[in-house]
């Protein structure tokens, strides 16, 4: 596996020499977009919308509309905002990973540690093990700052990117317009429905059922066979009364 990135996870003053992998992979399929005529591939090209023609990469520069036209920037523009090319992980502080809400969550890589580093990369493991809290910190990949928590999984440190706060979007447009009101014996069932299906935490339980079956109907196709279809049937609702409802999934479960 080749690594991302390689630098150091810098714990007060101890500097830990580490390199990253990346720790995620899709299970999508990979298609590709064909022509329906001979199945040839289907080429992009850089159009410029005015004269219809197509433009060299070497001519394209990139700009923000800002009230009523567009501010070119160039690369000088881009060398003086770019964060300073720091190769270490520093950690700013250490919290409870259960007090970062999910939705902050991007995607995470796993650390290696070199030679040299290996006794200080094992203490910062069993620190963080001990302690049970995450070190959040940041770095500089692909020019850019990011935000990051540092935990132990499976005996590493893994770092996960996290969003920056002006990342996430705001709720206030998403909330309920008009207050509901519950009925006791309603949340009452509610809580009952939730402690049936309460179970520990297991991943291996969830599969991505929508790849697999896809390539079970490619590979039909490609034997000549006729792939079949799941007819999707909406389970019946008995009752429109939300009370009933409940009650009839706490029997169905």
């Amino acid at each position: 596996m080749r690594s991302l990135w390689k630098g150091a996870i810098g714990f007060g003053l101890v500097n830990i020499p580490v390199k990253l992998f990346s720790g995620v992979q899709s299970s999508s399929l990979d298609l590709d977009m064909l022509d329906e005529r001979d199945h040839a591939n289907i080429k992009f090209k850089r159009i410029n919308e005015k004269t219809q023609k197509e433009v060299p990469f070497d001519q394209i520069v990139k700009g923000y509309f800002l009230k009523d036209r567009y501010i070119v920037l160039n690369e000088h523009d881009f060398e003086e905002v770019k964060p300073e090319k720091t190769k270490v992980i520093e950690i700013e502080n250490f919290v409870d990973l259960g007090d970062i809400n999910p939705v902050y969550y991007e995607t995470s890589y796993y650390t290696q540690p070199d030679a040299q580093g290996k006794k200080a990369y094992a203490l910062l493991l069993q620190s963080l093990m001990k302690s049970k809290k995450a070190g959040v910190g940041r770095f500089v990949l692909r020019n850019h700052e990011n935000l990051c928590v540092l935990h132990p999984m499976d005996g590493i440190i893994v770092v996960t990117k996290i969003r920056f706060q002006e990342e996430i979007r705001a709720t206030k447009d998403i909330k309920l317009k008009e207050d509901v009101s519950i009925k006791p014996k309603e949340l009452a069932l509610g809580m009952a429905l939730i402690k049936q299906y309460a179970a520990p935490f297991n991943i291996d339980s969830f599969k991505n059922d929508y790849s697999k079956e896809l390539l079970k109907i490619i590979k039909a196709k490609a034997q000549g066979k006729r792939a079949t279809v799941k007819k999707i049937k909406p389970k019946p609702v008995g009752t429109a009364d939300l009370y009933d409802q409940l009650l009839e999934s706490l029997n169905r479960a």
